[in-house]
C-alpha cells in the first residue's frame, strides 16, 4: 500500500534521527550513508531532482581510497543528509505532492487506455475488471488523502471499496452525486469478477470506463 504524505514525513524523521545517533560512531557511518542513499531513491518520486542528486554520491558506498580502505564515506554523509532534509521540508510544504499525482495518473491512465482497446476488441469482462480494479486502487489513494483508514481494525485486513465510498463521500473527498456512480461501477466491476456476463452490457462497460477516467481527473489522488 502506498505511503501517504504524512507516513512519508515520519518515516524520513525517523530516520534523520536514527542517523543522527549513529553518525560519528566507529564502523556506523558506512551504514548511515547507505540508509540515507536508500532512503532518498525510496521516497523521492520518480524522476526527481533528489533521487538525481543522491546518485552523485553513490561512488562513495563502493570506490576504495588509495590506501585500499573504504574510501572517505563520510564526505557524502552530509550532502546525503541535506538532500534527505530538503526531500522531507518539500512534503512537509505540499509542493511534492502535485508530482505524486501526476505519476499516479500516468499510471492509472495507462490501465485505462488497456481497458479501453479490451473494448475494441469486444473484451468487455476484462475491460469492466481491469477498469473496476483501477477505480478501487483509487479510491485507496484518495483514502489517504483524507486520513481514512483503508484496513479493518486487525490492521491487515484490507477494507472493501463499498465501505470506503460513503467515507470519502462524508470527508468531502467527492459529491453525493460520484458516491452514486462509484456504487454502480464497483458493483458491475464485482459481476464481471463473478463471472456475471450476461448483467451488462459492452455499452456498459464503455460508459464506466469513460466515467471513471474523469472522476479520476476531477479528483487526483
Amino acid at each position: 500500500m502506498a505511503l501517504d504524505q504524512k507516513a512519508i514525513i515520519k518515516q524520513i524523521d525517523d530516520i534523520l534521527a536514527k542517523c543522527d545517533v549513529q553518525s560519528g560512531e566507529p564502523g556506523e557511518d558506512s551504514k548511515v550513508v547507505n540508509t540515507l542513499f536508500s532512503a532518498i531513491h525510496r521516497l523521492a518520486p520518480p524522476g526527481s531532482v533528489y533521487a538525481h542528486k543522491a546518485e552523485l554520491y553513490e561512488p562513495y558506498l563502493t570506490k576504495p581510497n588509495a590506501a585500499g580502505l573504504p574510501n572517505s564515506i563520510v564526505m557524502a554523509l552530509d550532502p546525503l543528509r541535506g538532500i534527505l532534509q530538503a526531500l522531507r521540508d518539500e512534503y512537509e510544504a505540499g509542493y511534492l505532492q502535485s508530482v505524486v499525482e501526476l505519476v499516479h495518473a500516468d499510471i492509472f491512465a495507462d490501465f485505462l487506455d488497456m481497458a479501453h482497446y479490451l473494448l475494441e476488441q469486444n473484451y468487455k469482462d476484462a475491460a469492466a475488471v481491469i477498469t473496476g480494479s483501477v477505480l478501487e486502487a483509487h479510491l485507496r489513494r484518495l483514502c489517504g488523502k483524507h486520513g481514512i483508514s483503508v484496513v479493518k481494525a486487525d490492521g491487515t485486513t484490507p477494507r472493501k471499496a463499498d465501505a470506503l465510498n460513503p467515507e470519502l463521500t462524508a470527508a468531502g473527498s467527492y459529491s453525493m452525486l460520484d458516491q452514486k456512480s462509484i456504487t454502480a461501477w464497483l458493483d458491475l466491476r464485482n459481476q464481471a469478477a463473478h463471472g456475471k456476463y450476461s448483467e451488462y452490457t459492452q455499452e456498459q462497460v464503455t460508459l464506466m470506463t469513460r466515467g471513471v477516467r474523469d472522476f479520476a481527473a476531477r479528483h487526483p489522488a
